[in-house]
């Protein structure tokens, strides 16, 4: 029994061993693995206006670096700005994201203007590339007509203290909570609120040393590579926790947008929704007008969902948009009742709703004059068409009725005393005339009355001797 007991203990022994070296190799494994992660960094890259395909894209970028267990995420930028929705959508990202975020506006000659500038406040760490600059961060002016008051900006505003003060009151409103959000963000990551919020009273701007020197952002790097050494053993406050960076030796990998995002690049920029909307509106306007037609009302549908879709992800004065619709509505009914004064009242409202539709003027968010221009330009061709088709048809000959079919030539099927019948215009009319005639003449009718025609001897046989 002894014997059986000391076997059972040297079993587990056995066992317990076995178990710890397996527990061992595993965590070594995980170590290694999260070690060789955390030299992993990932780059975003936001090229042009900030939007909704900006967001999209860095918000998938940050959680495919979480899942991956990244060392850093750096986000380059080269930007003019953009939409403000957009850019506190990435902004919270940034701020949530497990992943310490450093911001690096690159390459030399690139700039970080308005939106940029919030964002590289964001990050945690700030970088710039030699020939780079920030700043610009002044909110745009919001609804309007450009030229009318309210449209824009005047750039008479006085001045006090505290920098250019906005003229209305909502402009005021957009441009203080402008100051205390990027103030809060340089409070945050310890930069310099007082530049902050002057780039935002402002439209202050710095280049790559000069923020150094103002304490905009943390350093200078000439390349990413650059960049990662110099980041190297710093520390950063990532979701309440003091993470050190080691980035030396880091892989650089990029992460492309997907599909998704590339859609949404397309769709949401304001002058290819405009042409998705047009397209879709009068492919449905030519489906309702030849039934038969399969291909107008598809892609009228496909366009006219896709536009709709950008609108919504855009800043829309839906006011203008209504506009734009009531022009549509009314040129089309100039094609079926032509008239200056419907066609006319139908341009004019479709340019101005096409003036109103975008409520901001975000950079790389504005509805291009080209294309109100050619699209404007088509309508009114197509205006002119068609009241060039009416004059012609008031003063050519009727085509329809008693009047169309005055002078046709008819042949005599039968006939008795002043009546009978006659085949026309490949239909069998009653006739009566003044004359006598045999069948299978050709006769002429002078005239329609109750459904029977008046017919007379044809030019050609009066010039026989015959009289009319």
């Amino acid at each position: 029994m002894l014997g059986k007991g000391v076997l059972a203990v040297q079993t587990l022994r056995a066992a317990l061993v076995a178990v710890t070296a397996v527990t061992a190799l595993l965590l070594s494994i995980r170590s290694a693995a999260a070690e060789e992660n955390s030299r992993l960094a990932l780059t975003i890259s936001i090229d042009g206006a900030i939007g909704p395909a900006s967001a999209a894209y860095v918000k998938g970028a940050l959680a495919k670096a979480a899942e991956r267990r990244a060392g850093v995420v750096v986000l380059r930028l080269n930007t003019p700005g953009g939409l403000n929705t957009s850019m506190r959508e990435i902004i919270a990202d940034v701020l949530a994201s497990p992943i310490p975020v450093i911001g690096y506006v690159a390459p030399s000659g690139a700039h970080a203007a308005s939106a940029g500038t919030y964002i590289l406040y964001a990050t945690h760490i700030a970088a710039m590339a030699p020939g780079t600059n920030i700043g610009a961060a002044t909110p745009v002016q919001i609804g309007g007509l450009p030229g009318l008051p309210g449209g824009e900006k005047d750039g008479k505003d006085k001045k006090d203290g505290e920098g250019q003060q906005p003229k209305d009151a909502m402009m005021a409103k957009a441009t203080n909570d402008a100051v205390a959000f990027i103030r809060s963000l340089a409070e945050l990551r310890g930069r310099n609120a007082d530049w902050a919020e002057k780039a935002v009273r402002e439209a202050s701007t710095l280049s790559a040393n000069a923020a150094l020197q103002a304490g905009a952002i943390e350093l200078v790097a000439r390349d990413p590579a650059d960049l990662l050494k110099q980041v190297d053993g710093r520390t950063v406050e990532v979701g309440g926790k003091t993470v050190h960076l080691s980035t030396r030796d880091a892989t650089l990998e990029a992460i492309e947008p997907d599909w998704i995002s590339r859609l949404l690049a397309v769709i949401t920029d304001p002058n290819v929704a405009f042409i998705l909307l047009m397209i879709g509106i009068y492919g449905l306007i030519f489906e309702f007008m030849s039934p038969g037609l399969i291909g107008p009302g598809v892609v009228g549908t496909i366009c006219l969902l896709l536009g709709l879709y950008a609108l919504n992800m855009l800043p829309v004065n839906y006011a203008g948009f209504a506009l734009m619709l009531v022009g549509i509505a009314l040129l089309a009914v100039e094609a079926v009742n032509p008239t200056v004064v419907i066609g006319a009242g139908g341009l004019i409202s479709f340019v101005l709703g096409a003036l109103m539709l975008f409520r901001g003027e975000a950079p790389g968010y504005t509805l291009s004059w080209w294309v109100i221009g050619i699209t404007t330009a088509l309508f009114a061709a197509f205006l002119v068409a068609v009241l060039g088709a009416l004059r012609r048809a008031a003063k050519g000959p009727a085509q329809v009725g008693a009047q169309a079919m005055q002078g046709l030539p008819a042949e005599v099927l039968d006939w008795s005393g002043t009546s009978g019948h006659v085949f026309t215009n490949g239909e069998r009319w009653q006739a009566r005339g003044t004359e006598t005639f045999r069948s299978g003449e050709t006769v002429e009718v002078a005239n329609i009355i109750d459904l029977t025609l008046v017919v007379r001897r044809a030019p050609a046989a009066t010039g026989e001797g015959g009289q009319a």
